[in-house]
């Protein structure tokens, strides 16, 4: 991962972090539900795209290694696993 990369990670990371402590002083606080279930559901978009890049880089340094993948197949493998993710994050 690229120090670019790197940084994008962890200030999303940090960004969720927030959002967590914002949800545990939502609930000592006893707001209502509607607002702790839309922080609820901006944290979990939050760790979902980080899973993604995560993902990303594990596709490229790890599972495919050097192999030689033209650019609009890795594209399109990028827009599959987004519309995966959009698809599993709804489901159950």
């Amino acid at each position: 991962m690229d120090a670019d990369e790197h940084k994008k990670l962890l200030d999303r990371l940090a960004r969720i972090e927030g959002q967590v402590r914002g949800l545990r002083k939502m609930l000592e606080e006893q707001r209502c539900c509607e607002d702790v279930l839309t922080q609820l559901l901006a944290a979990r978009s939050g760790l979902e795209s980080a899973s993604l890049l995560v993902l990303d880089r594990h596709l490229e340094d790890c599972v495919l290694d050097n192999a030689s993948v033209d650019p609009a197949t890795m594209t399109q493998l990028r827009e599959t696993l987004k519309l995966w993710s959009r698809h599993t994050s709804h489901a159950g």
